[in-house]
């Protein structure tokens, strides 16, 4: 005779299965009301759970609890593949730390709702609609509904791929240079996974300046980077057309375009401005002056990684350096900044204004006038946190301007180059920082993302006037 469970557990069974209903029924009234805001939601949660397991004192090296706001402004760093620090990763996080660390820059590379999509796909084996527009709003809207199974497949082995590839190269190198083998593993897997996602975090407390003529670890910590920039949506092309230009889409022949236009401007400009620097390459010779220029070319528009001090370069390579991270890398990418596509966009537009040209056109494709208002709404969304974060912190410090505007761009373009300022922030100052990173990773995202998606009809339409501009 089988005996009856006690009442009391079939209450707390019933009780706990209509808490679990009751969450996934929020979850997905919230999704379907706004996917964008889910990210959001999904982001901040994971941000905080990084910032919980860095606060405990295993995460530390001297087992001491890590203060509230520098493990929180570390987890938004992470998490949102910057690169920023305010303590040594190499010297103040235990091996616990640097794991966390990681596992957040692979988790906020790929995106949150690109990996909830992609365990909907394991464990159901197929993709719904409400999974396939949170994977479509994870990668920017950047494929039809129908490909976004496949578009994640190619984003996750093509990902992992990379950066064993990367690993692989790296690890007998550091092996050469006298590191234990356990060491160079860490640290091969360390700088692929922190290369590809541009994060820039490094687990040598020197960085990478005892490399800084090494091509054996430059050359796949800059290819890594700058396959990371080029975004998900465009390696999907690369991988399924390669070579055959004339069939990729608009959006891979634009971001591959700009892209290497600013890698050979950034190399030339940051070549000529610190030749002659006695602080940074001056008394190299002209092939590791050539390799510092493209290393930080490459970097700059969102890596991270350096070989010289931000703060020894002139100001006006400052400039120019605030200027190419501003720009960034691709969309739906590894990469911050208003992305080359905006830039495209808008360059393309003043070229079509200057021709009296009544549409916006490129290799065969007319651009319609609504991606125009969201590319002018990303730069002006940028450019004003950008003003308000520099006044902000101009206001708790006593900094130059220079130095300020330029943690501010480097936080919001989640780019990680540093003069040192995040660590000499009061806790406030950090705070700013966190949410400009948090901001820039996903706020370009999510608003254009809305504002691409947002349609509101009406049935009426006022009388045209053009006003006086410029």
């Amino acid at each position: 005779m089988l005996s009856q469970q006690p009442r009391w557990l079939k209450d707390d069974r019933n009780g706990y299965v209509r808490l679990l209903a009751s969450i996934r029924d929020f979850i997905d009234s919230f999704a379907n009301s706004s996917p964008a805001r889910l990210a959001l939601l999904i982001f901040t949660a994971v941000i905080l759970v990084f910032t919980v397991l860095l606060s405990l004192p295993v995460a530390s090296s001297d087992r001491q609890v890590t203060p509230l706001h520098d493990a929180f402004f570390t987890a938004v760093s992470a998490v949102c593949v910057t690169g920023l620090t305010v303590v040594s990763t190499a010297t103040h996080w235990s091996f616990f730390g640097q794991l966390v660390i990681l596992l957040g820059i692979f988790i906020g590379g790929l995106g949150t709702l690109t990996l909830a999509s992609l365990l909907a796909l394991i464990v159901s084996k197929r993709l719904g609609v409400r999974g396939k527009l949170l994977a479509q709003e994870a990668l920017n809207n950047a494929s039809r509904l129908g490909e976004i199974g496949t578009l994640l497949r190619i984003v996750i082995t093509t990902s992992v791929l990379i950066e064993i590839v990367l690993a692989v190269v790296l690890i007998p190198r550091f092996m050469i240079l006298g590191e234990p083998w356990w060491q160079a593993l860490w640290h091969g897997i360390f700088y692929s996974i922190s290369a590809f996602n541009n994060a820039g975090f490094t687990p040598h407390s020197d960085g990478l300046v005892p490399y800084e003529t090494d091509l054996w670890i430059l050359t796949p910590l800059m290819a890594g980077v700058f396959l990371g920039s080029l975004g998900f949506p465009v390696i999907m092309v690369l991988v399924q057309v390669r070579h055959r230009f004339s069939k990729w889409t608009l959006h891979a022949k634009l971001t591959v375009s700009v892209s290497l236009i600013l890698l050979v401007a950034g190399t030339f400009a940051w070549g000529f401005l610190e030749w002659e620097n006695d602080r940074t390459i001056a008394n190299l010779g002209v092939v590791d002056k050539s390799i510092h220029a493209l290393f930080a070319s490459v970097m700059t528009r969102s890596g991270g990684f350096n070989l010289v001090d931000q703060n020894d370069m002139t100001t006006t390579t400052m400039l120019l350096t605030d200027a190419l991270m501003f720009a960034g890398g691709g969309s739906a990418s590894t990469a911050g900044g208003i992305k080359v596509t905006t830039i495209a966009v808008m360059f393309l537009a003043i070229v079509a204004e200057a021709r009296g040209d009544a549409d916006v056109r490129a290799w065969g494709r007319t651009i319609p006038s609504g991606v125009m208002r969201v590319a002018i709404s990303v730069i002006f969304m940028g450019a004003t946190l950008v003003l308000i974060g520099s006044g902000l912190l101009l206001r708790m410090t006593d900094e130059p301007l220079d130095k300020v505007v330029f943690e501010v761009i480097s936080a919001f373009a989640t780019c990680g180059l540093s003069t040192n300022l995040s660590a000499e922030l009061p806790p406030e100052g950090k705070y700013v920082l966190s949410a400009l990173m948090f901001a820039g990773r996903m706020g370009t995202i999510t608003l254009a993302s809305a504002l691409a998606l947002r349609q509101r009809s009406t049935l009426y339409r006022y009388p045209d006037e053009r006003p006086i501009i410029g």
